[in-house]
């Protein structure tokens, strides 16, 4: 039996409170998509089904290069992290799975982890390693690169990192490693961009080999930061590349963050699912550079469009598409639970609105070439709101009608708080 730490009680008195205002305007949205030709139980079904995975470094708080202020009640260790990931899920019930990042959340027990994950109800979802990071008892740096490192020995460190995540995620139910490495230059003339590529393709396909038959490999590439210069991995090209000369089980993972300012992320998505190549997704948002900002705090249309031709691809059941999606950001003067709840809810809202596109109106605008016509058709989908479809789904699968009030209302934060005296001795680590 799954382990609640929201009060039942105070869970049902929240819903009481909201659920003849919901009846009411779920009945008036299915009234209207009805006129649309849409059945608003098909569209709840699919919202229903729909699932994101919750990053585990975000229940605790961010930072900035410049300094970090530790909130209230954060996780001291990856049980806890798993505790508030289950609050996030028992209210959303869009959140089952959890990814880990090693050495951070290395398991001293990966079975009774695993026990602990089940009890709350969660599962595990993608690993993630860490070589752009010196750890203690380290014994060499990663100051100039990881996997591709002029040192034949430092590759072989990050390739030995990436295996223990691989051997840790076996054994907690996990089927897939996530790899991002900071390497790069900060200077014209420091790195020697082809035998830089060559060396990460060599200590990724060492990587590769050990990857279990059932698992990816997810990609992924950073325009900038910390190399500001070059990156190694620094565009969509550039890992696409990389997972294609890998082989079929290497794919591309997409963080909207990690994009220059107006680029078409969209159009990204389309091409990776064109070549069979997208993994998945990092959820976030970004208004200057990755800022691992909340979902669709800034630019929400976006996530939107992107979910168009996620919806698109699937409608059309386009080959090898069957990505992972995955929240990952930071959180610096927000509760993270309230954020990543409020962003667990964007992802499906855009998931939502993406299911109501007229796809045979838009696909007729297109070949006709009518470009306000089919700007409308997106709009009209968009501009829907969806939040009785999303709030009923949640209430249907035994989560909140409002998240975010009943977790105040629980007086969770408050509660944990009190459990998790803060460490004085605790460091900040900037941006995850």
């Amino acid at each position: 039996m799954t382990e609640l730490l929201i009060s039942a009680a105070i869970l049902t008195a929240e819903n009481e409170k909201r659920q003849r205002t919901l009846d009411e305007d779920y009945q008036a949205l299915g009234s209207q998509l009805a006129r649309r030709g849409i059945d608003i139980e098909k569209i709840a079904a699919e919202v229903a089904r729909f699932a994101v995975a919750i990053p585990s470094w975000g229940v605790g708080t961010g930072g900035t290069r410049f300094a970090r202020f530790p909130g209230k009640g954060e996780p001291r260790g990856i049980e806890e992290k798993l505790d508030d990931c289950s609050v996030i899920q028992q209210l959303t019930r869009s959140t089952p799975t959890v990814s880990l990042h090693i050495p951070w959340d290395r398991p001293k027990d990966a079975k009774a982890l695993k026990a602990h994950a089940a009890a709350r109800g969660l599962g595990f979802d993608a690993m993630n390693s860490n070589t752009f990071q010196d750890q203690k008892g380290q014994a060499l740096s990663y100051k100039y690169g990881s996997l591709s490192h002029t040192d034949a020995a430092t590759r072989q460190q990050a390739v030995d990192h990436n295996i223990e995540c691989i051997e840790i995620g076996e054994a907690l139910g996990s089927k897939a490693l996530s790899v991002w490495i900071g390497d790069g230059s900060n200077f014209p003339g420091q790195q020697h961009f082809t035998r830089a590529f060559e060396r990460y393709l060599e200590a990724c396909g060492k990587i590769y080999k050990r990857l279990p038959d059932d698992w990816r490999l997810m990609l992924e590439h950073k325009m900038f930061e910390p190399a500001f210069y070059s990156t190694v991995i620094q565009d969509w090209g550039s890992n696409y590349l990389a997972a294609q000369e890998l082989g079929p089980k290497a794919w591309c993972l997409v963080d909207l963050g990690h994009h220059a300012p107006n680029t078409n992320i969209e159009m990204i998505v389309a091409r990776l699912i064109q070549f069979k190549k997208l993994g998945g997704f990092h959820f976030n948002d970004s208004k200057y550079g990755d800022d691992d900002l909340d979902t669709g705090a800034i630019n929400p249309y976006q996530l939107f469009l992107v979910f168009n031709e996620l919806v698109d691809a699937a409608s059309r059941k386009a080959p090898g598409f069957e990505p992972g999606y995955m929240l990952d950001q930071s959180h610096n003067v927000t509760d993270p639970i309230e954020s990543l709840m409020t962003s667990a809810m964007e992802v499906v809202r855009a998931y939502a609105q993406a299911l109501l596109i007229d796809r045979k109106a838009l696909e007729g605008y297109q070949q006709e070439n009518d470009a306000l016509m089919a700007a409308q058709t997106l709009k009209r989908a968009y501009t829907t709101d969806v939040a009785p479809l999303l709030a009923m789904v949640r209430q249907r699968a035994g989560g909140a009608i409002d998240p975010v009030a009943t977790y105040r209302a629980a007086g969770y934060r408050a509660q944990v708080a009190e459990a998790r005296p803060a460490d004085p001795n605790a460091g900040g680590s900037g941006i995850v």
